[in-house]
């Protein structure tokens, strides 16, 4: 495309709109109040004499109570049912386009079985292990969900989505520091309606989704959903009979009941349950040896590094290195500009399976005008099974194609197999009410999880050297997948691991236990009709209990692995940590449709151990204040409606991951150790959105944020370790024994907070034109966003790219083709343009390795970067672009 005509779009939308996720739902209709608990319009809320160009009135329940968004004091985005129709919203990975600026989500790794979800610049890389959290929560219908596993699936009939930005540690708890994503389903209505909707698109895309509300019988209304969404591979798999990658296919259903026995009493239950069976997105190499590494030979003398060379690695003082750049093997493809359609080498790829389910009660019981009793009663689960060779040949091990692989398989093709079970339980009570100028909210709040993991990473290619008259051909080969995970190791036992990794050497297995025990409150004294004073607290207490079962193929249940397992300085996980997060706030309604607040808030994510590590690492919580300052106006005769806020957040004991080269009683390995940084990590921002409706069946806006975040720079200290005893102990080495220590090295590091643009804007266009045909209207739908570059990777500076994308819609919509009964035809497609740039860029096979094992010829080791195992950046591609149909029947 055109690079002047992205540019001039980019100026366009993004100047005149507001994100089509903070946007409501209905952009000409008279303002309304939606309340929470029905999702239906309050007809008596509706202003007298209001004009159809007003914006829509937006109620939340952000303070566990319903709000009008204009006079909560909190930034807050909210997505309704038309905004995610309109955007095509499947599931939460179709937010990662950036509609809403201050939210970020991600792959882990490229795994569509686990999301990585930030706002304001708190993103942990890693929250994929049992015992770490995430630091932002995620709930729905008010129950929070502790694992970012099963995040992906099908969202079912949705009726709003809020983004609560900053720390909601008062009324929403740990792991909230960042904010919190609540998603609210529509509630079963008591009267016969529902709609249809089946769709098709490109890469073999098909959706149907249905939606039926049943009479209310003996006071209990029910209410039924049902949701498939399918895509084909995006990028194909040359295997024969492998899934290509990019692939998902979703099934769900979901039956909810409202009961009202008695007056003031409305009981609500539900069950739901999701299949999704997916593939990972395509990581393909993206450059080959970038830093241009020297290439020597392996038992050389080390090779120095040139002044200003970029081949080096974080946090180390290479002044050499050692090794030999081995060349590809025939037929890999480097490509960093664009999407493979079509992977270079066919690995084995299955399909990863993630089930949801769960059972919600949410009581409420109005025992007088001033009081409201509350009961969110919750017991969830979620399996996975998780098939991941997206790598292929580009990441580690690194093939080197001589003769010696000639009659045998030289293996490569890392298949990253894992398997997770979780369940969780919690119990909520709450109090709300207003007694006079006071408005109040109480609660108690109890959690108790269980998680338990393994992992395994077993080579599943060979690949063959071909002679020629018996001579060598460096530009052939032949591939074929090797037999894996065989092993009858006691380790693998069934009762330690799952499907995926069973018969498999073990990397990694590990069991916790999560209970969390809270009780907070908070009152806002409304002293005047303008001002408004809220002071909150909340008292938490958490607890973990865990366990490493498996590291590296050693059983530590077994009693006769105790001495390796002393050696490796493993300590079960059992702590216990608490906190008190208070809260401040004082609004003020300079008239009656601009309000300022000033807020303070903190937040804190709880600790935990990475099972990454022999010796199950633990780390501690971290904790942020924010200060922030808001203005939220509605002008021009409630036309326009502009928001700002600016916050500042400090956090301290930033949980931060490096990867390294772990010593062993057996052994080294690669790990990862998470660890608190010392110091003050800094966020700071600014957001800004904007509404408008400056003519009747017309909507634009805009929407931006600055997030400026700095991590201080972390001391990283590497030590080598002795293999040998060496007979005359050399310089700095003191190889006296194996396992002694030859050389310590303590260099500053810089540390990133991934997936986090220093600016990020979206706008949307909306329009409605009636046709003349009763109530049919073509509506149109316009939404673009753009993102810098951000690192992926907390430990490296390099970064993806920057984003721009656009999606569309045009429908013909509410055709009545009946009493009763409309149609809606709609044509969509996501990122438009079809841009494509690497959300996700892998570093790590393209700097030197940091040695730690201790040899005669080379005692220095840790002033030596290996280049061994040098290849390139790999990396991810959004997803191209996308377009189909669908029709909707409602009735």
């Amino acid at each position: 495309m055109n690079s002047a005509f992205r540019t001039t779009t980019a100026i366009l939308l993004c100047g005149v709109a507001t994100p089509a996720l903070a946007a409501p739902d209905v952009p000409v209709a008279p303002a309304a109040t939606v309340t929470a608990e029905t999702g239906t319009t309050d007809a008596a809320a509706q202003p007298t004499g209001g004009s159809n160009v007003e914006v829509q009135e937006i109620v939340v329940t952000a303070t566990k109570r319903e709000t009008n968004l204009q006079k909560t004091p909190i930034s807050i985005s909210v997505l309704g049912a038309d905004t995610i129709r309109e955007r095509r919203v499947q599931s939460l990975l179709d937010l990662a386009d950036g509609g809403v600026p201050s939210l970020r989500i991600a792959t882990f790794e490229a795994r569509q079985s686990a999301l990585t979800i930030g706002i304001r610049g708190i993103v942990p890389l890693d929250a994929n292990q049992p015992a770490r959290e995430q630091g932002v929560g995620v709930y729905v219908d008010g129950v929070y969900l502790g694992r970012q596993h099963g995040l992906n699936a099908a969202l079912f009939d949705v009726e709003r989505i809020e983004v609560l930005k900053g720390p909601q540690g008062t009324l929403f708890g740990r792991n909230t520091e960042g904010g919190a994503l609540s998603i609210v389903t529509k509630s079963p209505t008591g009267k016969l309606e529902g709609n249809v909707t089946f769709g098709a698109g490109n890469f073999g895309a098909h959706n149907a989704y249905a939606h039926l509300n049943l009479p209310s019988f003996a006071g209990i209304a029910l209410k039924l959903d049902g949701i498939i969404q399918h895509q084909d591979p995006i990028t194909k798999n040359p295997l024969a009979g492998q899934a290509g990658w990019g692939y998902f296919d979703r099934k769900g259903g979901r039956v909810s009941a409202r009961i009202k026995p008695l007056t003031g009493i409305t009981n609500d239950f539900s069950y739901d349950y999701g299949l999704d069976k997916n593939t990972p997105f395509y990581s393909q190499l993206l450059n080959y040896n970038p830093n241009k590494c020297l290439s020597g030979g392996t038992n050389a003398a080390p090779i120095a590094i040139p002044a200003g060379s970029t081949c080096v690695t974080p946090g180390t003082a290479f002044t050499s290195t050692a090794g030999t750049i081995r060349p590809l093997l025939p037929g890999v493809v480097v490509n960093g500009d664009t999407l493979q359609r079509t992977a270079d080498i066919g690995v084995p790829q299955r399909k990863s399976r993630d089930e949801t389910f769960g059972y919600t009660n949410s009581l409420r019981w109005s025992v007088i005008p001033e009081l409201e009793l509350r009961s969110i009663t919750s017991w969830r689960g979620v399996d996975v099974e998780q098939w991941d060779n997206s790598g292929g040949y580009h990441r580690v091990p690194v093939v080197n194609l001589t003769a010696g692989c000639a009659g045998a398989n030289c293996a490569f093709s890392r298949y990253s197999l894992a398997d997770l079970h979780q369940r969780q339980f919690s119990q909520e009570l709450q109090a709300v009410g207003t007694v006079g100028p006071v408005d109040y909210v109480g609660g108690l709040f109890y959690f108790n999880e269980r998680v338990s993991d393994d992992a395994a990473t077993p080579n599943s290619m060979g690949v063959t050297a071909v002679l020629t008259n018996g001579v060598f051909d460096p530009t052939k080969a032949i591939y074929a997948p090797i037999p894996f995970c065989q092993n009858t190791n006691p380790s693998t036992a069934n009762d330690i691991v799952g499907v995926a990794v069973r018969g498999c050497n073990i990397d990694r297995a590990s069991k916790v236990r999560s209970r969390s025990y809270a009780a907070y409150g908070q009152v806002t004294w409304n002293a005047t009709e303008a001002l408004h004073l809220t002071v909150g607290g909340r008292y938490t207490v958490d607890k973990k209990e865990g366990a490493l079962l498996v590291s590296r193929n050693i059983d530590y249940r077994n009693p006769a692995n105790a001495a390796i397992i002393a050696a490796n300085g493993y300590k079960p996980l059992d702590k216990k940590w608490t906190r008190f997060n208070p809260l401040a706030i004082v609004a003020y309604d300079f008239t009656p449709r601009i309000h300022g607040y000033l807020k303070y808030a903190t937040g804190y994510r709880a600790g935990g151990a990475s099972s990454r590590t022999s010796d199950y690492r633990a780390f501690n919580p971290e904790d942020v204040k924010s200060y922030e300052a808001g203005l939220k106006t509605e002008l021009w005769e409630r036309r326009v409606r502009l928001n700002v806020a600016g916050y500042v957040m400090n956090r301290k004991g930033s949980q931060v991951d490096l990867s390294t080269i772990q010593p062993t009683a057996t052994g080294n390995f690669n790990n990862l150790v998470t660890f608190n940084a010392p110091g003050t990590t800094k966020i700071r921002g600014i957001e800004a959105d904007i509404t408008v409706n400056p003519v009747e069946g017309l909507q634009i806006g805009a929407s931006y944020a600055y997030t400026y975040t700095k991590i201080p720079p972390v001391p990283v200290t590497y030590t080598a370790f002795c293999t040998a005893v060496t007979p005359v102990p050399l310089p700095n080495a003191n190889c006296t024994q194996v396992g002694a220590v030859a050389n310590q090295t303590t260099v500053p590091q810089q540390f990133y907070i991934v997936f986090t643009p220093r600016n990020a804007a979206s706008g949307s266009i909306d329009y409605k034109l009636p046709v003349g045909y009763r109530d049919a209207a073509l509506k149109f739908h316009l939404d673009a966003n753009y993102a810098q570059a951000t690192q992926a990777f907390d430990q490296f500076a390099t970064k993806a790219d920057s984003s721009f994308i656009v999606n569309g819609r045009v429908s013909l919509a509410d055709i009545t083709v009946s009493p009763g009964t409309e149609l809606t035809l709609s044509l969509w497609s996501r990122n438009l343009f079809n841009e494509q740039y690497v959300y996700r860029r892998d570093p790590s096979n393209s700097i030197p390795s940091v040695q730690t094992t201790s040899t005669l010829q080379t005692p220095n080791l840790l002033a030596i970067g290996g280049t061994g195992s040098i290849l390139g950046d790999y990396g991810n591609f959004n997803m191209p672009r996308t377009f189909g149909f669908e029709g909707t029947v409602k009735f």
